[in-house]
């Protein structure tokens, strides 16, 4: 058996680790990482890990992309004009429901769950959802892990007041240093859009107990720039095995254009959770590992932030896996670079 990759290793420990401090079962596991990073391949090895001797725990493995809304709904979702929902992917396209009635049934064990699935080459390459009839994976109970991957898992929705001061400051600086022409990917009413869809994926990143970031090692650069050169190798190396079946070079840099701004503006969520009173959202009061008590209210901030103000972000509503957040700093050529705790 080949050896596993330093990054699962590492993330084996930090799960075993963490399954053996807490008395939840199942642990609920999210891993992000950008289009590219290899957190699919990640997910699949760590699954496969945990799941073999001397372990032998029982994992239940989902990706968000099983959770993509049917292909008539994505399609509806597309005539809205807004760029971003041109194609599946961004927050919004996604049956977040479906999420959380799968979730709630696996943490409470009591019967066995089939995992929907999600066929990218139907409807040439739009893809449709398969029925649910039994014909796909399905979970038997108890479940001691359950593991969610993708790439917008964990972001969260902000306020209005940091969205537009993002949009004049972080997103100007970054459509310049990507090259992404003024209002390519939409005007401010468009991410705002993105942004009240994600206030739903609230309830489902409160089941996970546990987080795994994967994220490019900074540079020089704009710090999205290597995922267009990952996303293109993953390309490039599939066409070389199907015949050349895929996307042009120049698809590929459209298909990565439309998931930057989801990083620029929400991404800080995965170490923040909420901050500020995001309107819409309702978030349970808890202790970490408590169950929820009430509803809390969040206070709205006194001042909007600006472009020089240099404080820290603070949390009104830490994520739920706060304190047990593990974040790999990876290199272009995907090694290990670098740990962080959060």
């Amino acid at each position: 058996m080949a050896p596993l990759p330093k990054s699962v290793e590492i993330i084996a420990e930090h799960v075993l680790t963490q399954l053996t401090n807490s008395k939840n079962r199942p642990l609920f596991v999210a891993l992000q990482g950008p289009q590219g990073s290899g957190k699919s391949y990640t997910a699949d090895l760590l699954a496969a890990h945990l799941s073999a001797p001397p372990h032998a725990l029982r994992v239940a493995q989902l990706s968000i992309d099983d959770l993509y809304l049917p292909h008539d709904a994505l399609v509806a979702l597309a005539k809205t004009g807004n760029p971003l929902w041109r194609g599946r992917g961004q927050p919004g396209t996604h049956d977040v429901e479906l999420g959380v009635q799968l979730l709630t049934k696996l943490k409470e064990g009591k019967e066995k769950v089939e995992l929907p699935r999600f066929e990218k080459s139907l409807f040439n390459g739009e893809g449709d959802r398969l029925p649910m009839d039994g014909t796909g994976p399905v979970v038997q109970p108890p479940v001691d892990v359950v593991l969610l991957e993708g790439w917008c898992t964990g972001f969260y929705p902000i306020t209005i007041e940091e969205l537009e001061q993002r949009w004049d400051s972080h997103w100007r600086e970054e459509r310049v240093r990507l090259g992404l022409e003024d209002n390519e990917l939409g005007t401010m009413d468009h991410v705002i859009a993105i942004n009240d869809a994600l206030k739903k994926y609230v309830k489902l990143w409160e089941f996970f107990d546990v987080f795994v970031q994967l994220v490019p090692a900074p540079t020089e650069a704009s710090p999205y720039a290597v995922i267009y050169k990952w996303r293109l190798e993953q390309e490039h190396n599939m066409k070389a095995k199907n015949g050349g079946k895929g996307m042009t070079d120049e698809a590929v840099k459209k298909f990565v254009d439309r998931y930057i701004p989801g990083y620029v503006f929400f991404s800080d969520g995965v170490t923040d959770g909420l901050v500020g009173r995001v309107e819409g959202v309702d978030v349970p009061l808890k202790a970490d590992n408590a169950p929820a008590k009430a509803t809390e209210t969040l206070p709205t901030p006194t001042d909007a932030p600006s472009e020089d103000d240099d404080k820290p972000r603070q949390p009104t509503h830490p994520p739920s896996w706060r304190g047990r957040g593990l974040r790999l700093i990876i290199a272009p050529d995907r090694s290990v670079v670098g740990m962080e705790h959060f």
